[in-house]
Formats: C-alpha cells, sequence, structure tokens
C-alpha cells in the first residue's frame, strides 16, 4: 500500500509504558504551532488522519500513533480480565 503522507511526516517506533508504539509525526515542527495528539478509533490507525493532515499542520504540530494493539504497534498479551488494552492503560502510552 502506497504511503498516503507527505515525505516530511516521519513514521518511526517509539517505545512508551512497556510497550512499542507505531507513531507518524510532522517533522515540520515550529515552536510558533502547539503540538496535536491525533488519537485513532476502533478499528482504525493513523492512517486516517492522512486527509486532514495537510490541513491541520498549518496550524498544529501532528502527532498520530498506532494506539497498542492495532496497525504495527505491539499487541502485548494481557491478564483475562483485558486490562492490558484499558482505556486507562492506552492512555498511559
Amino acid at each position: 500500500m502506497p504511503d498516503l503522507f507527505p515525505a516530511d511526516f516521519r513514521l518511526e517506533r517509539r517505545t512508551a509504558n512497556g510497550v512499542t508504539l507505531n507513531v507518524r509525526y510532522d517533522t515540520t515542527s515550529n515552536a510558533a504551532r502547539p503540538a496535536l495528539l491525533l488519537l485513532h478509533g476502533f478499528p482504525q490507525t493513523h492512517a486516517i488522519w492522512h486527509k486532514a493532515a495537510a490541513r491541520l499542520r498549518e496550524r498544529f504540530t501532528l502527532v498520530m500513533p498506532d494506539l497498542r494493539g492495532y496497525g504495527d504497534s505491539d499487541k502485548p498479551r494481557g491478564p483475562p480480565d483485558h486490562s492490558a488494552y484499558s482505556k486507562r492503560t492506552m492512555a498511559l502510552d
């Protein structure tokens, strides 16, 4: 599948809270633009933001992760109560 984001949006893997997340971010950051964290829903990935990213970057520095369990982010095994995928745990990521 072709990359739908402009070339200056970098895709990296970053570790947080014991898992490695797939993160796309705007490399044209500017201190005058506040950061904007774009989170996807179920069952999407960060790729849902590809159309909005070009316009949003005019006012914000964008950070778009794949939440744990989605896309190329880690999919850790967890206890039977599924707490490894609770909203609280994903917010810590």
